[in-house]
């Protein structure tokens, strides 16, 4: 959770617009926002969206109190109005959109903030940053738990990213599929299975890698995990087996040819009567990696850089948008952006992912304006998380993440066996609008 306000992870334009509007007038139109993607990152068939619960838990802490008013106020960021506005700043408005652990693609309506500009201009930043970091960690990891297939896949990407991104990155890898995590704050914040036994140092630090593996044994038991690779591979599961006998839990390989490895490894461990020994691999894996270990007798797999830097995506790369506002009148009116390679498309959306007779996803239909004829098995995407500036229950904290990644599996799958693959190509089902359907 937060721990602190939110208010002032925005940028500095946000407040300057807000100044602008409430001197012309325009800051108190009810407006629509929209976040979305205009692509999934090149070659990638689909996107997961995650952050969700985390903006609504932020929202709750989303005021200006006295620290930050000083501050905007020393550092001549706006005037005296615009701080009088924000003084008492509170979201009053509705936010709906895909649940958190959903797929999209292209142009999905991912999260709507109906309210005024003002209350939906000075959220834009902070919605982005969330959205755009966790949902390309999400689909990332996503693209990991199918490549491992039955296999757990372990989140160990803390010490590769800043603390509070590394918190952020292993929530994001639950919801996708992940088995648990080695940070123990996201374990604390969102009751995620932690887990975690001994680096290469523990074995260094010792007189002898017996010394090392002795220590581990004693204190956590024989069935933990013994990292063998220190030294000499062969030697050191000798000398687990030796240690922990056939109820050592597993063995940690970190280096070398794994695929290889792990092959005489398992024979090693047979071989000494460890037949129930696992394997765990480590050492700079991603989705590609994984899928070259599925021939290999491989039980679990730990994953860190290329998980939280959303394994060569980094951002989902999604924009939020104006995409209607009240005039003069208090009459809707839809805009849209029209720049090349930029546009928008105007109107309040709504959208269904279409499925054929065997619950096979076959498109996504965005309605604009009204909500897409559906045909009987069709599945509404939009939820509602705010209402009023009322928190709905059930999107945030442990209870959000325990949904959010029962709807990824869900999500998933319903979708086409081809999108579980590797190989690059064009999102798995198209983005239809209403008119085009």
């Amino acid at each position: 959770m937060w721990q602190q306000p939110t208010s002032l992870f925005t940028d500095h334009y946000e407040l300057t617009m807000l100044q602008a509007a409430l001197r012309s007038g325009a800051a108190h139109r009810r407006s629509v926002f929209e976040a979305f993607a205009r692509r999934l990152p090149d070659g990638r068939r689909y996107g997961v969206v995650a952050g969700t619960g985390r903006i609504l838990e932020g929202l709750e802490h989303f005021r200006f109190g006295a620290e930050q008013i000083d501050f905007l106020r020393s550092t001549r960021v706006v005037d005296e109005a615009t701080l009088e506005y924000l003084e008492g700043f509170r979201f009053t408005g509705d936010i709906y959109g895909y649940a958190e652990g959903e797929l999209y693609f292209p142009n999905s309506p991912i999260l709507t903030v109906e309210s005024t500009f003002a209350e939906a201009c000075v959220l834009e930043t902070f919605i982005l940053s969330v959205l755009n970091h966790d949902s390309a960690i999400a689909s990332a990891a996503s693209r990991m738990v199918a490549a491992a297939g039955n296999r757990p896949c372990i989140e160990m990407g803390s010490r590769r990213t800043q603390e509070e991104s590394a918190v952020a990155a292993a929530r994001a890898a639950v919801i996708a599929g992940f088995d648990s995590t080695s940070n123990l704050e996201a374990g604390h914040r969102y009751g995620l299975k932690t887990v975690g036994t001994a680096a290469h140092s523990f074995t260094l630090l010792h007189d002898s890698e017996r010394a090392a593996f002795e220590a581990q044994v004693a204190a956590l038991g024989r069935g933990t995990s013994l990292l063998v690779d220190t030294y000499d591979v062969e030697q050191g599961v000798r000398t687990a087996v030796d240690v922990a006998g056939p109820e050592l839990g597993a063995v940690r390989l970190d280096s070398g040819d794994l695929v290889e490895q792990a092959r005489w490894v398992r024979r090693l461990l047979d071989d000494l009567g460890n037949d129930r020994t696992r394997i765990m691999v480590t050492s700079d894996l991603d989705e590609y990696a994984i899928a070259a270990l599925q021939s290999a007798p491989v039980d679990a797999y730990g994953v860190g850089t290329a998980l939280v830097t959303g394994s060569g995506a980094p951002t989902a790369s999604m924009v939020y948008k104006l995409v209607s506002r009240t005039n003069d009148a208090g009459e809707y009116v839809d805009v849209a952006k029209a720049a090349e390679n930029k546009a928008s498309v105007g109107g309040r959306k709504s959208a269904v992912r279409r499925l054929n007779e065997r619950g096979r996803a076959t498109a996504e239909l965005v309605g604009i304006g009204e909500r897409p004829d559906a045909d009987a098995n069709d599945r509404d995407l939009l939820c509602r998380f705010v209402t009023g500036g009322e928190l709905h229950e059930g999107w945030t904290g442990a209870e959000g993440v325990r949904r959010a990644a029962l709807r990824h599996h869900d999500s998933v799958q319903e979708l086409p066996g081809v999108a579980r693959r590797l190989q690059r190509g064009e999102p798995v089902i198209p983005t239809r609008f209403i008119d085009e359907v």
